[in-house]
């Protein structure tokens, strides 16, 4: 077993905790963080190309199952497993379940990567694998925090957390270009582009990842971790399929699915709490919230991911759908460029991340954390007031602006909640945060959706009606386009599908002359047709995260000002939060 040795670990009588390991440990663990939050956003731009690749429709609506688990259950998954994952980090070792999350990222990214099979059975392959790379991820996500948290001293985490939280921030915009650079040429780069990272930082985990932190044997609480798995699921299940159709209304908030999942998914919850509190050693570590530095971090970070997690789907639909057209680029291009038109944000976020992080070691987090929340407000605000057919300088610097602002809350804000935690709760407190974050992206994706298509149903089928018919499409045709679900048009331009083509088919164009096929299947019609409404929707999806934004600012304003050092702290160090 000998060439085996390196995935021994180290005593840790002969480890040097140094300034060089807590760097190590830095560039594995943002490494690991950058590569799952990148593969949790790749495959949205990428979808027109998986989709074509596997011979599938994911319009059809016997086909929506498959589009909505690629694009959410990847968030589903982390958002469920996170807390628990956390939990065995404490109690079996934290690099222990980050070195196996690494390498079963790995694995799975791989098993994606050689997707042989098409149709259905390939979309069941597909969003199988993908729900095993997302539990990879989370045993990445859950650890992550908690082993800088144990490598840095407190007078250093801000900038420890700063640098792996611009990685988490931007991985998700980095995915989009990624994407839509790989898909074009083969759909499969986008999975297998991460197995080599992945193998690299499997190997240099096992090899130089240490266990730090403490740990503590204690029964695992099975009854409430299944109670709270199959709640947030169900949960998330039905606030997921309530943006889909149902029964002729264009939203399916009265569907016995959606509805039954929800109240499901609550009732679960709320037992889920009262059996915590009764028990000795529970998943869910209620008595961290009474730590009011950890409270008002993670409420702030849960009202923060609620204002921006839709706000990429929307942008891209902006641009996908309105701009880019409008600007000559075919819709089948509009995936890439998106990304591209985003990159912006990415630059915002790189910069913001380690240098918030840096300053908030010197001053503080809650200056940061709370300036960077009014300032996102006020760059929601900046989004509102620009027009649809916006001028891309203008665009390009609130983009800029935004990502500096966000970034600049995620960094300190996270460093302070993990220095309000003691030692040996870093892992279920790291995990309990990534929970409420990542629920509120995925709560957030199904409220813009539900603000946006509201607007959109307002006006665009009258609107819709009208065109088709002034261009010469039959009344039985533009009544049937026109009435499809908002949602399907906007999943049409999403997936980089010309929208107009997709709502008539090959037989709604057929009866027409050419000149009013081009003028139709533009790239005018369907941006000036929606622009109007979308923009209704926009700005009441926009009113929502400019006010979740300041009540994050409110909570992180809360925190206080110190937390008792005798309970946190580790030994010989000095801990500030503020």
């Amino acid at each position: 077993m000998a060439s085996l040795s390196f995935l021994r670990p180290t005593p840790p009588s002969t480890l040097e905790t140094s300034s060089r390991y807590k760097w190590v440990a830095l560039a594995i663990v943002t490494t690991g963080m950058l590569m799952a939050t990148i593969d949790s956003s790749i495959v949205l731009i990428a979808m027109p190309a998986i989709f074509r690749g596997i011979g599938m429709d994911p319009l059809q609506p016997g086909n929506s199952f498959y589009l909505l688990w690629m694009m959410l259950g990847f968030l589903i998954v982390t958002s469920v497993l996170v807390v628990s994952l956390g939990r065995l980090g404490d109690m079996y070792g934290r690099v222990r379940i980050y070195n196996a999350g690494f390498a079963l990222f790995t694995l799975f990214s791989a098993a994606l990567s050689v997707t042989w099979m098409h149709g259905r059975a390939a979309g069941w392959w597909l969003v199988i694998m993908r729900l095993f790379q997302a539990l990879g991820a989370a045993m990445l996500m859950s650890n992550s925090s908690a082993i800088l948290t144990d490598a840095f001293p407190a007078h250093q985490r801000g900038l420890a957390m700063g640098a792996n939280q611009a990685a988490a921030f931007s991985g998700s915009f980095i995915g989009l270009i990624v994407g839509g650079l790989l898909a074009p040429f083969d759909w499969h780069l986008i999975f297998l582009v991460s197995v080599p990272v992945g193998i690299a930082g499997t190997y240099f985990g096992y090899r130089s990842l240490r266990e730090l932190g403490e740990r503590h044997r204690a029964r695992i609480d099975w009854w409430g971790n299944l109670t709270f798995a199959l709640g947030l699921v169900s949960l998330m299940v039905g606030l997921t399929y309530g943006i889909q159709s149902y029964g002729g209304h264009p939203m399916g908030w009265t569907s016995p699915l959606v509805r039954g999942g929800i109240v499901l998914g609550v009732t679960l919850l709320a037992v889920f709490v009262v059996m915590e509190r009764r028990i000795a050693e529970p998943m869910f570590r209620l008595p961290l919230l009474k730590i009011r530095a950890f409270t008002s971090g993670v409420a702030a970070s849960f009202l923060a991911a609620l204002s921006r997690g839709g706000l990429m789907f929307l942008l891209v639909i902006w641009l996908q759908g309105i701009w880019l057209p409008e600007h000559g680029y075919d819709f089948a291009r509009t995936p890439l460029w998106a990304g591209v038109a985003m990159i912006p944000l990415t630059v915002g976020m790189l910069i913001s991340g380690p240098l918030s992080g840096y300053l908030s070691d010197r001053f503080g987090p809650r200056p940061f954390a709370t300036g960077g929340m009014i300032g996102t407000a006020g760059c929601f605000l900046a989004l509102q007031l620009i027009p649809v057919d916006f001028s891309y300088p203008v665009f390009g610097l609130v983009l800029f602006l935004t990502g500096l602002c966000m970034a600049a809350f995620g960094s300190p804000n996270r460093a302070g909640v993990m220095n309000a935690l003691p030692p040996r709760e870093r892992g279920v407190g790291s995990g309990m945060y990534t929970t409420f974050q990542n629920s509120a992206q995925v709560f957030s994706i199904g409220l813009f959706f539900t603000l946006l298509i509201v607007g959109l149903s307002a006006s665009l089928s009258t609107q819709l009606d009208a065109g088709l018919l002034a261009h010469g499409v039959s009344p039985l045709d533009a009544a049937r386009a026109s009435h499809l679900p908002p949602i399907a048009t906007l999943f049409a331009a999403f997936l980089g599908v010309n929208p107009v083509a997709h709502l008539l088919g090959a037989h709604g164009l057929a009866s027409l002359t050419a000149a009013q096929r081009a003028t139709l299947t533009g790239h005018s019609f369907f941006p000036h047709l929606i622009q109007n409404s979308f923009h209704t929707g926009l700005r009441w999806a926009l009113d929502f995260a400019i006010g979740a934004s300041l009540l994050a600012a409110l909570a992180s304003w809360v925190r206080g000002e110190r937390v008792p050092l005798e309970e946190l702290s580790l030994p010989g160090e000095v801990l500030v939060t503020d």
